[in-house]
């Protein structure tokens, strides 16, 4: 699997713990994801309505050397909001072509599908989803 070293290193963290342990660094993640930047409003986001909670996001691509990407998502929300954290981490400031080489399945290898529902699971796919189609 090809995957940026950042996105790697979120995978091999999520592969070295067991369980609810898993749940916890999922949750360390939601607690992490930054706040939009004063220039970007969610009204002018996309929403990600496959996603269980309300989830916006922007993929500013106007560098396709380095693409940045930004997610809102209420706090009252931490599966979505350490979904979103997961890739704001591990693909921000990544070129669009590294990003557009991410499987779609990754979120595989983070070992939650045990813990987390199938449907909380597509929405962090409709996340990738959406992203590597602004970025082609």
């Amino acid at each position: 699997m090809t995957l940026p070293a950042a996105l790697a290193e979120i995978v091999a963290d999520f592969k070295a713990v067991d369980g609810q342990d898993k749940l916890q660094l999922l949750l360390e993640f939601s607690s992490e994801l930054p706040e939009l930047p004063s220039h970007l409003e969610q009204a002018a986001m996309e929403p990600v309505p496959e996603c269980q909670s309300p989830l916006f996001l922007d993929v500013d691509a106007s560098d396709r050397d380095e693409v940045r990407l930004y997610f809102s998502a209420p706090a009252e929300a931490p599966t979505t909001r350490g979904f979103a954290s997961i890739l704001q981490q591990g693909l921000d400031g990544q070129p669009a072509d590294t990003i557009l080489a991410v499987p779609d399945d990754f979120y595989t290898d983070l070992g939650l599908a045990d813990l987390i529902s199938p449907l909380r699971l597509r929405g962090m796919s409709a996340m990738l989803t959406r992203i590597k189609r602004r970025l082609s």
